[in-house]
């Protein structure tokens, strides 16, 4: 119980500290909001386009709201030695990282509502499988909150946390299936798609909003929860070598 208080007062110190700041919240709209607008203006408004292109912005705004986050609350924090001292707090390691991922993943979660709300506008959402739709969103916001921690683990300066993230994001963009599918990719390209977390995410997607999956729902779930739980060990590893040892 004590641990599970103590995962609630660090989550609630990083939202009131972080995410609900004013410069936060104004990015963390706009910045879906300016995607969302970019790629719906481009299709006309058309709602088969508007359909095909949600599960994409979606999962964009996911990858970048939540690495951006990680890499200024972990990275902030380990500088400023502070997060020394939740390391010498009572409780597992394991619980302490979820609680200091905790709030990217509900940023996350919330950026990927914004593109939905803006095309209920535009398009009937009706077909939408919802179920597996909110799957999706959470388990690629768990898992690029997760990439995000490996890389803020990995340095030591926000603008080096932000530079190798986007080592990883932009690739992403192009070769996991978001807006064309990896069957399009060169052949020496595909394999690459088929190893990075965000290609199942966007399959899962693509399959809730408008059946375009290549695999089916259930298995892109159980491999997005693989590399949720392989990221998260990572971690772990590489903060018990290089910050606890």
């Amino acid at each position: 119980m004590k641990g599970w208080i103590a995962f609630w007062a660090i989550l609630r110190k990083d939202v009131r500290t972080y995410y609900l700041k004013p410069p936060n919240i104004s990015w963390g709209l706009i910045f879906p909001l300016a995607w969302t607008g970019m790629f719906f203006i481009r299709t006309g408004g058309g709602v088969e386009d508007i359909l095909s292109l949600l599960p994409g912005v979606a999962a964009i705004s996911i990858l970048f709201g939540t690495t951006s986050m990680l890499a200024i609350t972990v990275t902030f924090e380990k500088k400023g030695r502070s997060f020394e001292r939740l390391l010498l707090a009572p409780i597992p390691l394991e619980l302490l990282m979820l609680a200091k991922t905790a709030g990217a993943i509900l940023f996350g979660v919330a950026n990927a509502c914004v593109p939905v709300i803006m095309a209920a506008f535009l398009a009937d959402l009706s077909t939408v499988a919802w179920g597996g739709f909110a799957a999706a969103v959470f388990l690629v916001s768990v898992a690029s909150t997760f990439l995000g921690l490996f890389i803020a683990v990995a340095v030591s300066e926000v603008f080096e946390a932000q530079t190798f993230s986007n080592f990883f994001r932009f690739p992403m963009i192009f070769l996991c299936g978001l807006f064309f599918p990896v069957e399009n990719l060169p052949m020496l390209l595909q394999p690459l798609a088929w190893l990075l977390p965000l290609t199942y995410g966007a399959d899962a997607l693509h399959g809730a909003v408008h059946g375009g999956n290549r695999l089916p729902v259930a298995l892109d779930l159980l491999i997005l929860c693989a590399y949720c739980a392989g990221l998260f060990a990572l971690s772990l590893f590489n903060i018990r070598r290089r910050w606890i040892a």
